[in-house]
């Protein structure tokens, strides 16, 4: 493997967790005192804006695009909320960084939410991520205790609250007004937009929702610099590094700290390889919502605009790779399983539609398909595809708009065996 720069993984060690003493130590809070003692909010959300950074939650907007929606000279309550919700099959990215690194995402949340001059923080954490909840609780605390966190930060006057909301679970608490609402405590539904949650988001105040490693990123844009972070990328126009999530037919399934732009060749390598020396079939480039990649695909530059331009999408660098022995119509319908579960029920499209692409696949690859479900499932996606009301059946399409343009061979080799081909 290549010596690529780690940053967010710089502290990292198998089975360990960085404490306070340690984390400074290796240059953890000089992000938070030069912000506080040399830059001012607006300073610091041009140098966020400057360096590129994109979201690492999956949508991929620019973060300092998106604080510039947010009324940050406005006085009274606002708020700043951390996504670590993350339910995404083949996504475990940030759960990685708080295992390792819990002080840098608090570092980060602190900056953050003082260039957007937020006196509270939530950090919404998946349900299950118990251990991470306790390294945020112990960074919290130690934060406190050393003058990083609490009612006059450093001296500065500037005082912050983060709050830890352990999720109750579902998928769709990863959609930001989803978020807010389980964070109230009411139906976690998504909310109609605008208003958009930079006008009236949590508790009916101004809010920004980041992605845990998204605003891990904050700190080191500030000690580095804005061309320093851009200049970590390769091969493309993109910016820094990102956690890339490695699982499937691979030797190697862990999470590897990569630069934005590296190809998928590439990142097949450093997972050595495919698992038993089977052939590359596809992959999923960015967690289960994403469309597939091929052979054909093996040096397109895993980032934001270059995915997009090949039918795909980055999304949270969940790199979910397929051998040459891989059902694609099977691998497929075991996304829409979860998918349609997933569905919170607020709209059609996703309630029913999800259903019912489900059904279509599960009649497919128990042999029971035709070329007549064939057509219904081409309809299906035309029916859910860019009409729901929230982003989970269009992510949910992802997977399914990859099955129908790269592997519809396979569905008709079930309708014409009248069986599973790859079983035997």
């Amino acid at each position: 493997m290549a010596d690529y720069p780690q940053i967010l993984f710089k502290n990292r060690r198998p089975g360990e967790t960085v404490l306070i003493d340690e984390f400074c130590k290796n240059g953890g809070y000089q992000g938070l005192k030069k912000a506080l003692k040399s830059m001012t909010p607006s300073e610091v959300r041009e140098a966020v804006k400057e360096s590129g950074l994109r979201g690492r939650g999956g949508a991929g907007f620019s973060t300092g695009m998106k604080w510039s929606f947010f009324p940050a000279d406005q006085p009274g309550d606002k708020y700043l909320v951390v996504n670590g919700d993350e339910m995404e099959p083949g996504t475990y990215k940030d759960k990685e960084l708080i295992l390792a690194d819990p002080h840098q995402v608090i570092e980060g949340v602190i900056i953050s939410a003082w260039a957007l001059q937020v006196p509270e923080a939530y950090i919404f954490i998946r349900y299950a991520y118990e251990e991470c909840t306790r390294n945020l609780e112990r960074a919290i605390e130690e934060a406190k205790q050393a003058g990083y966190l609490g009612a006059n930060i450093l001296g500065s006057g500037y005082g912050l609250k983060i709050h830890l909301h352990r999720s109750a679970g579902r998928y769709i608490l990863g959609e930001e007004t989803s978020q807010l609402n389980g964070i109230e405590g009411v139906r976690a539904t998504p909310r109609s937009k605008p208003p958009f949650p930079a006008v009236k988001g949590l508790f009916g105040k101004p809010t920004t929702v980041n992605n845990v490693e998204t605003l891990a990123c904050v700190p080191h844009i500030l000690t580095g610099g804005s061309e320093w972070f851009k200049n970590l990328a390769q091969n493309s126009d993109g910016a820094g590094t990102k956690l890339f999530g490695l699982s499937g037919h691979l030797e190697i399934t862990k999470c590897f700290e990569l630069p934005v732009g590296i190809t998928l060749r590439e990142v097949l390598e450093i997972g050595g390889g495919m698992r038993g020396g089977k052939a590359f079939k596809a992959c999923l480039p960015g967690g289960a919502s994403t469309p597939y990649l091929t052979p054909g695909h093996l040096d397109v530059a895993l980032d934001f605009d270059p995915l997009a331009e090949v039918g795909s999408r980055f999304g949270t660098a969940g790199v979910t790779v397929f051998d040459a022995d891989t059902c694609m119509v099977g691998a497929t319908l075991n996304l829409m399983r979860f998918f349609a579960r997933e569905s919170c029920g607020w709209c059609t499209p996703c309630r029913d539609g999800l259903v019912m692409v489900r059904w279509i696949l599960e009649e497919i690859e128990s042999g029971r398909g035709s070329r007549e479900l064939i057509a219904m499932l081409k309809g299906q996606y035309k029916n859910i595809a860019g009409r729901s009301f929230c982003a989970l059946a269009e992510g949910a399409m992802g997977p399914l708009e990859g099955l129908l343009k790269h592997f519809e061979d396979e569905l008709e080799a079930h309708v014409t065996k009248g069986r599973c081909p790859f079983r035997s």
